[in-house]
């Protein structure tokens, strides 16, 4: 049997670790045959290298990852190769701008009691950002997929971590571009740190701001659908 193995970075907010966890509990209820484990890179327990090392056969790292940055590209793949069977293991794609996670964060939006035919509102994309240009650009698609089957009048995207443009800045080009008011949909999967930040400058700026991803049902279902590529590619190889 193929152990997932769902790898989260890890926080120090406790809220973090509970979402990857109730998104290893949903993979799980999706796909009782699969032995599903749960890892985190830092601040959390247990740790990759120690899940890996503890896995009977083979299995797929699968990153709880929206962007194909850092983590992704050096820090999983750099804790695969210490692992004492890293010969019985391969590490799935992120889930990256998925159309089914676009589709969440639009639901989020609307839980907000936004109508996808308010011809008014401007959506303010935020996510974390990367020091990769390449995975911030592709994280930058989202926007424009967000505005797909609604009147919205406009999407953009600001980076949490990066100082320009600014939030403030973000938004205000919305409304240069025709919108009267501007949510915020958050690029994120779970509550954290960083969230509570941007929520902080939306309650100062008067901006209501959706829920992050969360445990949804499709998050689950993209983290398994990269989990049967990247096994199928091992057992072709």
């Amino acid at each position: 049997m193929t152990t997932l193995v769902l790898t989260a970075h890890g926080s120090a907010d406790p809220r973090s670790a509970a979402n990857t966890r109730a998104v290893a509990q949903q993979v799980a209820r999706m796909r009782p045959e699969v032995d599903v484990e749960v890892a985190f890179c830092e601040h959390n327990s247990p740790g990759l290298v120690e899940v890996l090392n503890g896995c009977p056969g083979a299995a797929v790292v699968s990153p709880l990852l929206l962007a194909d940055a850092y983590h992704a590209r050096v820090d999983i793949p750099g804790q695969i190769a210490r692992c004492a069977a890293s010969h019985r293991v391969c590490q799935a794609d992120v889930l990256g701008e998925d159309d089914r996670l676009v589709s969440v964060l639009r639901q989020r939006v609307t839980e907000l009691g936004v109508s996808p035919l308010d011809d008014t509102l401007g959506v303010l994309v935020v996510a974390i950002g990367s020091s990769n240009a390449a995975a911030n650009a592709r994280t930058a698609e989202v926007a424009p997929k967000l505005l797909a089957d609604t009147r919205w009048t406009a999407a953009t995207t600001a980076f949490a971590s990066h100082p320009e443009p600014s939030l403030a800045e973000a938004a205000n080009q919305l409304r240069r571009r025709g919108a009267r008011r501007v949510v915020i949909a958050p690029w994120f999967l779970a509550p954290g740190r960083l969230p509570d930040r941007v929520q902080r400058f939306a309650r100062g700026a008067g901006i209501a701001m959706a829920a992050p991803l969360g445990a949804h049902r499709l998050v689950a279902a993209t983290v398994l659908d990269r989990f049967d590529q990247a096994a199928a590619e091992r057992v072709a190889a």
